[in-house]
């Protein structure tokens, strides 16, 4: 009777420790998937395996010194990481939070904007850079952006995009050309949208660049156009990236190149100044 119920507990065991190997090797691919730079996956890549390593030293070997010296490593390491990729950490807790577990696990929406509206899009912020017209567009290629994402969510439209619509909303006597205007399949949502500020090149940039990437520091499936008001200079921003200057021909380049990657693009970012 006892050897029963002692070759009932290995497998027990032995069942919990698969369990778990599998749900932790399932966790590092659903985050390995979401990560596109190369730089940060090599760091994510390396710090999973340091996190391996101390489990088997764990588990597997009587070393007491080495696996104080390893936990320390990954506690150094995991507060590094938590300061390097605070906006990713922030999004991950708004995403558990909100329940929007969809977008965590890869399943987006796929409205996507058609090559008409690309060359609308890069056609208005042509003319509104040439007329130095301050402008902000926020594309959403698959984010779900809702109200609670921005400052203000705005004053909403639902209109069908049009060059001469987007002149519209940023010609400098209307009540919304401050805002940004939020486009999505194909459509304008909303105009006079606050968005959040980014903290990084704060004394480089002006206000439409800082919300440009603030937002799309949160939502790697968001670009903004952003047209400088005293300069005119064009910029894209997409993950936390911005490229500027560019032409309104770049733009509609870097706009194809994105609507072509499942995870959208992320562009270089320059290092000029700017005030928005």
């Amino acid at each position: 009777m006892g050897g029963h119920w002692l070759g009932f507990l290995l497998r027990l065991v032995d069942l919990r420790l698969l369990l778990d190997l599998f749900f932790a090797t399932a966790l590092g691919l659903v985050v390995l998937g979401r990560v596109t730079e190369a730089r940060t996956l090599w760091l994510l890549r390396g710090y999973l395996l340091l996190v391996g390593f101390a489990w088997f030293v764990h588990r597997y070997a009587d070393l007491p010194l080495t696996s104080k010296l390893v936990d320390a490593l990954v506690l150094a390491c995991s507060l590094a990481l938590a300061i390097l990729w605070q906006g990713e950490l922030r999004r991950l807790m708004e995403l558990l939070g909100t329940g929007r577990l969809g977008l965590l696990f890869g399943n987006r929406n796929r409205d996507q904007l058609a090559s008409g509206s690309v060359a609308l899009l890069s056609e208005a912020a042509g003319r509104l850079s040439q007329a130095r017209r301050g402008a902000l567009i926020v594309v959403d290629l698959g984010s779900d952006l809702r109200p609670e994402d921005f400052l203000n969510p705005g004053i909403p439209l639902d209109a069908q995009l049009s060059v001469d619509l987007l002149l519209n909303l940023f010609a400098a006597d209307t009540p919304l050309h401050d805002g940004a205007v939020l486009v999505k399949a194909n459509r304008i949502l909303a105009a006079g949208v606050i968005l959040p500020l980014s903290r990084q090149g704060i004394n480089r940039y002006g206000t439409r660049h800082l919300a440009a990437l603030g937002l799309t520091e949160r939502f790697d499936r968001c670009l903004a156009i952003v047209v400088s008001e005293e300069t005119g200079t064009l910029s894209l921003a997409c993950q936390g990236r911005l490229e500027r200057p560019i032409t309104s021909s770049r733009l509609h380049d870097l706009l194809s190149d994105a609507l072509a990657k499942p995870s959208g693009r992320s562009v270089a970012k320059d290092t000029s100044d700017s005030r928005g």
